[in-house]
Formats: structure tokens, sequence, C-alpha cells
């Protein structure tokens, strides 16, 4: 008998199913409904209260090569060019195994998702691969997103969902990226953007009153919403408020886990357990010793629940977390929002750094990167060019103009005010950019001299220290109803002067369980522990701890979730890779 045996505590509550899956983002659900259809018992236990993971509260992109959608659109790309393009991007960190695997079964995952379940798609045809110079990098047909989902159809199963972030919504109501936010984002310039906007939100308001939250789900919510119905519809057992505290590990593999319940411990007898708890973005121990400049504050997008409890579970039967990672975290940019309460929330800033009128600088009062790239690509710079005796941060610098039209971060645009941020320290404000370089500890000289220098160029268009709009990602960012030559570039020069402080944070965590190509977790030795998958964050990120692309998260997670499921039911998740 194994210590692991020896050490199970005795408990009179015990259920059994074929597949356990310790986590309800993405990943997890989608496991579990694929492999409740191909007729498996299947028992999803969560350890928040509610359902829904990081996946609720992300934007609920999904990078997706070569999907249905995008060729029912005719975009029909050989599967050379996604692979020509991680290829290029991932370089030593390129694993052809794992990554054949996902490209491979991408068609097929949405495929059955679109025609057996609850969860349908939207395309994001139009969206490019973020960095246009590598080769292979498309213009578009790489991106989905689940369809909006009406509240009422899951009203039971509604208040167990996670709500949409408090930060990217607007007293609750989310907005879909795409014409829904461009709609927000014009709506002092557009009477028929400005129809919408009041729509939507009458509607909002109603179902506030009505139910105590929006029945109009989207983004990350959608997705959970549907994949919800769907592993109900199927027979599915979802627990909440049950972490998993230990995996049973016999000679023959893991065949099960105990799970911490209200009511004591309970456990689970399972033929194979699925690992998609949702990395260690809030382990505060393991991000010190896997993240750079971790002696600096970290702000973390996802739930406080995201702890590293997969990681834990894993490594305690053997598995092996890959750290040899170009990042152990995908970074993104985040600002820290003051409440009345004296709490802090936190806020991603993914829209406005693309748009028009608007720098990063350091402290040093200069520009460091090209500020419509990615948000990892932001963080990553800021990060290398911040000296290490100085707090890893940047300031977002625009104008009054700017803010009106586009908002800066937690601070919306017109019509709401901007003086409550500015009185609460959230935003800083001067009369001249001497005047907010003193509020901001900013380098005023240095500032001012940055300043004059990109609007030189910027009354042309242009940017020539970091070419801003110079990719299709750069432009999709920018605002399409900008009147000059440049939809990402325009002059900073109308006073008042803003800025926002941006630190490090991340929507997750890169740095996760080793795996093969269908998903199974790898001891020491490269061989697969039976019984035991990972996916999402607790699986080592396909990408190799690069950010090629938006939706490099949850598509994966997606996928792995599905080739798991098949793989345990003994079919093919895929016959795409020719």
């Amino acid at each position: 008998m194994s210590d692991t045996q020896q050490s199970q505590p005795q408990t009179d509550a015990q259920l059994q199913c074929d597949l356990l899956v310790i986590g309800s983002g993405a990943a997890g659900l989608s496991a579990a409904v694929t492999a409740a259809w191909h007729g498996l018992k299947v028992i999803v236990a969560e350890k928040d209260d509610v359902l829904g993971g990081a996946t609720a509260w992300s934007g609920g992109w999904m990078w997706l090569p070569r999907n249905p959608l995008a060729r029912r659109a005719g975009i029909d790309e050989a599967i050379e060019q996604p692979r020509t393009y991680l290829q290029n991007e991932l370089g030593n960190q390129f694993n052809a195994e794992r990554v054949d695997a996902f490209l491979g079964a991408c068609p097929s995952m949405v495929r059955f998702f679109e025609q057996h379940t609850a969860l349908q798609f939207v395309d994001g045809n139009a969206i490019p691969d973020m960095h246009g110079n590598t080769p292979g990098a498309a213009t578009g047909g790489h991106q989905v997103i689940a369809a909006p989902y009406n509240g009422a159809e899951i009203i039971d199963l509604l208040p167990r969902l996670r709500k949409t972030m408090a930060e990217t919504s607007f007293m609750g109501m989310p907005i879909m990226a795409g014409a829904d936010l461009a709609a927000f984002m014009s709506m002092t310039r557009s009477p028929k953007a400005l129809l919408h906007v009041s729509k939507r939100f009458l509607t909002h308001l109603y179902h506030l009153a009505r139910f105590g939250r929006t029945l109009h789900l989207v983004n990350g919510v959608a997705l959970i919403g549907r994949l919800a119905k769907s592993a109900t519809d199927l027979g599915v057992q979802l627990i909440e408020s049950a972490p998993a505290v230990q995996l049973l590990h016999e000679p023959s593999g893991v065949r099960g886990a105990v799970l911490a319940g209200k009511n004591g411990q309970q456990i689970v007898s399972a033929r194979a357990v699925l690992l998609a708890a949702g990395g260690f973005p809030n382990d505060p121990v393991r991000r010190a010793q896997l993240f750079p400049r971790a002696d600096h504050e970290h702000l973390a997008l996802p739930p406080k629940s995201c702890s590293g409890d997969g990681l834990r579970l894993g490594e305690a039967v053997g598995g092996q977390v890959s750290t040899q990672l170009q990042s152990p975290v995908a970074w993104a940019p985040v600002s820290k929002v003051p409440y009345r309460d004296g709490s802090f929330g936190h806020f991603p800033h993914i829209i406005e750094r693309g748009k028009p009128g608007i720098i990063g600088v350091l402290q040093n009062g200069r520009r460091f990167v090209n500020e419509a790239h990615g948000y990892y690509d932001y963080v990553s710079a800021m990060i290398e060019q911040v000296p290490a005796d100085q707090e890893v941060c940047s300031w977002l610098i625009c104008d009054h103009r700017f803010q009106r039209r586009y908002g800066l971060g937690f601070a919306r645009p017109s019509p709401l005010p901007v003086g409550p941020h500015v009185r609460n320290g959230y935003l800083k404000r001067g009369s001249t950019l001497e005047q907010l370089a003193a509020q901001c500890g900013i380098d005023a000289h240095n500032l001012t001299q940055t300043v004059a220098q990109f609007n030189q160029h910027a009354r042309n268009g242009e940017d020539p220290e970091f070419g801003r709009g110079s990719t299709p990602f750069n432009r999709k960012n920018g605002d399409p109803l900008h009147n000059g030559t440049n939809p990402c570039v325009a002059p900073i020069e109308h006073g008042p002067f803003y800025a926002v402080k941006v630190q490090p944070g991340c929507f997750g965590t890169f740095a996760g369980l080793k795996t093969d190509g269908s998903a199974r977790v790898l001891d020491a030795n490269g061989d697969a522990i039976n019984g035991l998958y990972a996916a999402g964050s607790d699986m080592s990120s396909v990408m190799g701890g690069f950010y090629p692309s938006g939706g490099i998260n949850l598509g994966p997670a997606m996928t792995f979730g599905y080739i798991a499921a098949c793989h345990l039911a003994g079919v093919s998740p895929s016959n795409e890779l020719k």
C-alpha cells in the first residue's frame, strides 16, 4: 500500500464517477461537457462558492485557428500557416507534439460544441494576430467568442455563476468586445451608437430591479453560462465550495480525490481526474519563486481562489511544474482602483492604449514601448526597462480631449464625470505637463520633451520612435472614426492633462504541470501519470510563455479540456491534422 493510500482520511460520504474535474472555468467545463456527451459520469468540484473561475472575469476570446466560423466566412487556411506563426513566435519553446495536438483539434472542438451543446459562437474574423510582422501571422480568422446568452434560459442556474468583474462593467452591465464596445466608445459622436447604448442601459436597469443582476450575458460569463447549461443538461454534477485537498493515488494511477466540503471531507472515486483549478496567480510563495521582479506588488486579475491548488495536487503525485518558459505569467497592465471602504479593485488596460492621443512613460519621463502592441508586450517592456532600484510601474498620459472621448482606465469617458477619480487619487491631473509630472514623481523636463517630440510627428500620423499603427493589430486597436491618417496616433496638447499609474498584473499564469499531447500529466521521467490530466492554467502553456495573440489562454483551455475528455472516452479528438 502506498503512503498516499495510508494517509487517506476516513469519511462516510463517498461519490463515484468516471471523471472528476477540479475547477469550473473554461478548461474544466469543456472537459466535463465533452466527457458527459460521450456517456461518462462526470463530477465538477469548484473551490469557490460560485462557478466560472477566472474565465467568468475574462473577455472570453478564444484563439482557435481554422475554426468552422472562419471557414464558413471563406477564410480557409492550411494548418501550416498558424503552425509557422507559432514556430516563429515560440522559438525553442515550440513543442511540436502539443502544438500539433492543439491546432489539429481546434476545428473539431468548435464543431462539437456548436452541434451538440448550448455553446454557440460569434466570430472574431476581423481580429489580427498580435505580431503582424512574424511569418505566418494572420490578419483575421483565428478568434471566436461565446455568443451572448439570455440569462432567463438558466434562471435557476444563474445565481451559481460568477458575475462579471466589477471594474470591467458599468453598474454590473458587461460590454461585449466588438460592435457593442464600439458603440459605447462612440456614443457621444454617433446618434446610432447613443441609441444602442441607451437601449442596453435601460434593459440593464430593468434586469437589476427585477433579478438583481443582468440577464444579458456576454464575454467570459456567456461562455461559462453556456457551458454550465450544457453540463447540467448532460447530467454533470456541479459542486461548489468543495476544494480538492488530496488526490487518491494507487499503484495503477490517480483514482479520485478528497474534497473539503462545508459538511466535512468527501471522497470522490474516479477513473481519472482533470486538474483545471486556475494556475497560481494568487499564490505568493510560487510567485516569489518564479516571477521576475517578484519583490514588487503584483495585481493579479483572477479570483483569489486561483491560488495554485492544482499544481500542488499534481506535484504531490509526481507531476512536474515546467519553469523554463519564456515567462511564467500572462502579463497584463493593471491599475489599482480605490473604493470608499478602503479596498482596491484592479482594472486591466486593454482598450485605450491603442487609441490616438495617449502615451506610456516610465519615471524618467520617456516612452518605452509601442503602446498599441499587446498587453503582454507592454508589461514585459516595462519590467525589462525599469531600473532595479525603482518601483516597477509606468504612467499612461493623455489630455482632456482623449479622456472625455475614450476614458482613461476606470475613469469612464463623457458623459460620466472625471472629478471623482481625481479626488480619490486614481487619476492625477495637471493644468500643465510640468504640474502633472510633479504629482506623479515623473521627470518633468523629460516628460515635456517626450510629449513635444511625440506631438511633432503625431500631427502627421507618424511615430518614428516605436512605429505605432504599423501593424494590423495596432490599427484594429485604434479609432476608425479618427480623422487623422493613423488611427493610433494623435497629439497630446489640450489640457488639463491626466495620468494613471500602471503596474504589472496578469490574466493568469503560464508555468504549469508538464503534459503530453493528450493533456496527461507527466512525471519526472516524462511518462504519463495514469488517470491524471491537466488543462487551462494548471497545464504548462502550449505557448511556452509567449503571448502571440489574444485568446491564447482560453483557446487552448477549451481545446485541451476537450482533448483530455476524448482521450479518456477512447475517441479521437481530431482528424484535422493534414
